[in-house]
């Protein structure tokens, strides 16, 4: 084994690496940019190497300076992680010729592999059934829209060299094609350093299920079954779960065998993933590629496995044999994945920049609280940055069955408290409870599906607001008793003169007139409609979550004090809720609601990034629909579109300037 490593990446893989090498008695050394000098990773590694600026063309993908690092370290192998030079055969064979191991397959197999063209040319010779496509080069837009219309609507256009979803669209017409290949050749120069792209045969209501393998350099291969990653939006990975819903054990042996033959047919030598497109159907499968890395969504092939990924990539770059063959491999149970993401799932879940006031994750045990994996590389008060990927943290929990490790996903995620930018708890969440999702009748269509106008938020179900009206009421009850108490005014004299009785209105609804007092055991009483409710809580004002017991369930409830009322978030439902004296509930409910200001004329940046370009002048004509401006934010490039047809009356930014969420970039005349 070796002594120290280099880890040529950042965030929360970084972190998942060093922490297997702490366990292993590996010494580990990070590279970081300006943006991650005080990273989790940074704090955590045994040595830390500054190798540039922010954007990663000036740091994490220079191979010069991971080289420089190694040296400067004396580490004996690097770690890639995923992205960045991770699936470069070039940074393979760099490495291999300044006597450095990489600790990663060979770069003959990243060649083979990694490239999304390639790779299908070596899986159709190995034998394995692809997706029918073009896979040699495309010349521009007008051979990309022949090579489209020959092959038949819808298509799906990838950059060869991607990865993480991105340089990938859809097209369901020839105007789709005309505004995604350029896009996606933009998309892959600026996050892979290659703009070549491939078209092929979009598999409708398919579902995305992955084969794990891991080969050692004695000839040794093997998988470690499958990942159902179906759960997608704009092709990036949200949920994974392991085993699939989908697959029996035929299907199961079918694709673990024709993932473990392309594998040998290459030489593969560390882990790596096969990718397939399976109809839901008649489980019919394709290939669809290789990642000749680490997945993101590892963690649950370990849970349900037992086996450390990380761990198995040392000792076989380190030339050791695998220790187990096929027939050791068990499946125990099931475990699920959740990518909590800096994003704001009731914008179109747009990025959201911005430092991390507060991120407190479920704490195991508590209240109901599964045992869960939190793997992240962030930490309170680190900023969330425009430059890379907008992960905060990975969620993964593990049951006996399906639905008990969905049930536990649910429960972990409610109790996940985030302050200071916008995240994706509330949407995954809400699929947790979703009836479809828990059925598995999935698709990588199915947020599309599920949410076609976006996510909204669940409604408000009787139960739900029976929580509400709780724990609204209780924690009122609990901050006029503590106010009464600092100011002496709540004692054995008084103590049964104290207002008990208030009005609890929910958003939308008619206000509730509530009862609150305790039991003996100190509980919450809370009685409204006609309805008991009993609520057992620590809870202490001041606190921004409420993790309570409630008529028996246990629940963990966001609340947050606004100058006007509380918002309260229980898995995907939210609300503002009011909690007041019963005689101004009757006041207030005889005002006139206030109208919200027209800004129909107006287009506006939903989220921070950066203007790439502008398509508009003042003055010009413009429908509903049409594009207007490109917005970038995480190497993700954002078409903004008019929402109403206008004349343009004033442009307000221009290409290259830095916008703010809800800044004004057009105004219609």
């Amino acid at each position: 084994m070796f002594d120290k490593i280099l880890i040529a990446n950042r965030g929360e893989i970084a972190v998942r690496i060093i922490r297997t090498c702490r366990r292993l008695g590996v010494k580990a050394a990070v590279v970081f940019s300006d943006a991650d000098r005080d990273s989790l990773a940074v704090e955590m590694a045994d040595e830390a190497v500054h190798i540039g600026p922010a954007p990663a063309a000036q740091s994490y993908l220079l191979a010069d300076r991971i080289v420089d690092a190694v040296r400067a370290t004396g580490a004996q192998a690097v770690h890639p992680g995923f992205g960045f030079l991770s699936e470069k055969a070039e940074f393979a064979q760099r490495l291999a010729d300044e006597k450095i191991v990489f600790i990663g397959p060979n770069p003959h197999a990243i060649a083979a592999m990694g490239d999304k063209i390639e790779s299908k040319k070596a899986a159709a010779a190995a034998g394995v059934t692809t997706v029918p496509g073009y896979l040699g080069e495309i010349s521009g837009l007008a051979h990309a829209i022949e090579i489209a219309e020959g092959i038949g609507y819808p298509v799906m256009i990838k950059a060869s060299a991607g990865g993480g979803g991105k340089g990938i669209r859809v097209a369901f017409t020839r105007t789709d094609v005309e505004e995604g290949f350029p896009a996606v050749q933009a998309e892959a120069r600026g996050a892979f350093g290659d703009d070549r792209v491939f078209i092929e045969k979009f598999v409708e209501s398919p579902r995305h299920i992955e084969i794990q393998v891991i080969g050692d350099r004695h000839g040794n291969i093997v998988h470690l079954g499958e990942r159902e990653c179906s759960i997608q939006r704009r092709n990036q990975k949200v949920i994974e779960e392991a085993p699939s819903p989908l697959l029996d054990a035929r299907t199961r042996k079918a694709m673990g065998d024709q993932a473990v033959a392309l594998a040998r047919a290459v030489g593969y030598d560390s882990a790596g993933t096969v990718e397939f497109v399976v109809s839901g159907a008649d489980k019919g499968f394709y290939f669809l590629e290789m990642n000749t890395r680490l997945q993101v969504e590892h963690p649950v092939t370990e849970m349900v496995t037992g086996l450390d990924l990380v761990e198995l990539m040392l000792r076989v770059a380190a030339g050791e044999k695998l220790p187990f063959a096929q027939k050791d491999v068990k499946l125990d149970g099931w475990a699920i994945e959740s990518r909590i993401y800096a994003e704001d799932p009731y914008r179109g879940f747009l990025p959201s920049i911005g430092r991390l006031r507060r991120c407190i994750p479920p704490s195991e045990g508590a209240a109901g609280i599964a045992v869960v994996r939190n793997d992240t590389g962030v930490r309170e008060g680190d900023e969330i940055s425009m430059f890379y990927d907008p992960m905060i943290s990975k969620l993964i929990t593990h049951a006996p069955t399906r639905l008990e490790a969905i049930d536990a996903q649910a429960r972990a995620l409610e109790a996940f408290h985030i302050e200071g930018i916008q995240d994706n708890v509330p949407f995954l969440a809400a699929v947790m409870d979703e009836p479809r999702f828990r059925s598995g009748e999935l698709t990588t269509g199915y947020i599309k599906e599920v949410f076609p106008d976006g996510f909204r938020g669940s409604a408000l179900e009787e139960a739900t607001r029976d929580i509400f009206v709780s724990v609204a009421g209780f924690v009122h009850q609990l901050r006029e008793d503590r106010a009464r108490r600092v100011d002496g005014t709540l004692n054995d004299a008084n103590r049964s003169a104290r207002r008990t009785e208030w009005a609890v209105r929910i958003a939308g609804t008619d206000a509730l007139t509530v009862h609150v007092e305790k039991d003996a055991d100190g509980a919450g009483i809370v009685r409204s409609d006609g309805r008991r409710h009993r609520i057992d809580t620590q809870w202490r004002p001041g606190q921004p979550m409420v993790h309570a017991v409630v008529d028996g369930r246990p629940v963990s409830v966001r609340i947050t004090q606004r100058p006007d009322g509380l918002d309260l978030r229980l898995r995907g439902t939210s609300a503002r809720v009011w909690v007041m004296r019963p005689r101004t509930a009757e006041m207030l409910a005889r005002l006139p609601e206030k109208q919200a200001a027209d800004t129909s004329r107006l287009v506006i940046s939903p989220m921070p990034g950066l203007v790439v370009s502008v398509e508009v002048q003042p003055g010009q004509e413009v429908k509903s629909g049409e594009p207007v401006m490109v917005v970038e934010a995480m190497k993700m490039r954002n078409i903004i579109r008019a929402e109403r047809d206008g004349r343009i009356a004033r442009v307000n930014v221009a290409a290259g300037a830095s916008v703010a969420a809800d800044e004004i970039l057009i105004e219609l005349a």
